[in-house]
This record gives C-alpha cells, sequence and structure tokens, in this order.
C-alpha cells in the first residue's frame, strides 16, 4: 500500500487516514448484529464499499478528485493484501481483482444512481445482503444511515483526514 500511496499522492498520511477512518465504520460490530450483515468477506466487502462510496462521492463533490483516485487505489491495493493475506496466490490474483473491481464499481454505481432512500434500499437489499427475503427493514435502516452519513460528511473538512459518520443507530424496527 505504501508504493500507491507515495507515487501517487502528495499526502500518504491523509490516504492513510481516510482509509483507515471507513474501514473502521465499516467494521462496526452494529452492522453485523443488529443489521444482520453476514460477518463473512463478502459481508465485509459490502460495507467497506458502502462507506467507499460515502467517502468517494464527499471527496469529489469537494473538488478533491485526486485524492478520491488515490484512496480507490489504496482500497484496491488493502484488498489485494487481504486475499493474499487469506492464501490467494499470485496466479489467481487476477482475475479475483478483476471481478472486485467489477464489483466494486457496480455496487458505486448503483448506490450513486438511487435516487431516494427507497431506491438505496434496494440497492443495499441486493447488495449488501443479496437479495435474501426478510431483509427489507434492515436494508432500509442502512440506506437512512448511509444517508444521515453523507448529510455528517459534508461537515468534515474534506483537506484533513478525519471522518464523522455520525452514530449507527442500534435499532431500526
Amino acid at each position: 500500500m505504501l508504493n500507491v500511496l507515495r507515487r501517487s499522492s502528495r499526502n500518504p498520511g491523509r490516504i492513510r487516514a481516510l482509509h483507515a477512518a471507513l474501514t473502521a465504520a465499516a467494521r462496526q460490530p452494529v452492522f453485523f448484529e443488529a443489521y444482520g450483515v453476514a460477518d463473512t468477506v463478502d459481508g465485509r466487502f459490502d460495507m467497506v464499499v458502502l462507506h467507499a462510496w460515502l467517502v468517494l462521492a464527499w471527496l469529489r463533490a469537494a473538488g478533491q478528485a485526486e485524492i478520491a483516485q488515490t484512496l480507490s487505489d489504496a482500497i484496491f491495493v488493502a484488498f489485494d493484501e487481504a486475499l493474499r493475506d487469506l492464501g490467494n496466490g499470485d496466479m489467481g490474483m487476477g482475475p479475483r481483482m478483476k471481478k472486485l473491481g467489477n464489483a466494486f464499481a457496480g455496487r458505486l454505481q448503483a448506490y450513486e444512481t438511487a435516487a431516494d432512500d427507497a431506491a438505496l434500499a434496494d440497492a443495499i437489499a441486493r447488495n449488501v445482503y443479496r437479495g435474501a427475503p426478510g431483509r427489507e427493514a434492515a436494508a432500509a435502516a442502512l440506506a437512512r444511515y448511509a444517508r444521515a452519513a453523507a448529510e455528517r460528511l459534508t461537515h468534515c473538512d474534506p483537506a484533513g483526514g478525519a471522518l464523522d459518520f455520525g452514530a449507527v443507530p442500534t435499532t431500526f424496527l
């Protein structure tokens, strides 16, 4: 990850701080315990992508497209490192990373194009919950959280590395 940060950013500390903050937010136990997100590699990936969407959109809206791209690169380096830690070797990494890239881009597009909370909840139900029945309330709650977090981010300083997603409601029914 450090080589990507050195090569493509004038402020690698900021990228590391943004990445750490979005990853910490995505790993909050409440998502897996109260919201029923699968506590698996796939579930964790989906929560990172949801939070990455929030941060990347916020950065772009603040005129920080270069930082958004560098952060996106850092996220993929972390995905690569995580897959290697799970025992994936070099031979299969190209196809795996392409699949992750497509999933990442598809989810970002689905969230970005969601016109309202209902459409965002539908996109979350399809992606985070893989369309499983009975997850509609949890998907709607995650959509409300995402919209509230996006609003909270507008009050953060895009030049810094600190992010405030706000509190995650522990009950939603």
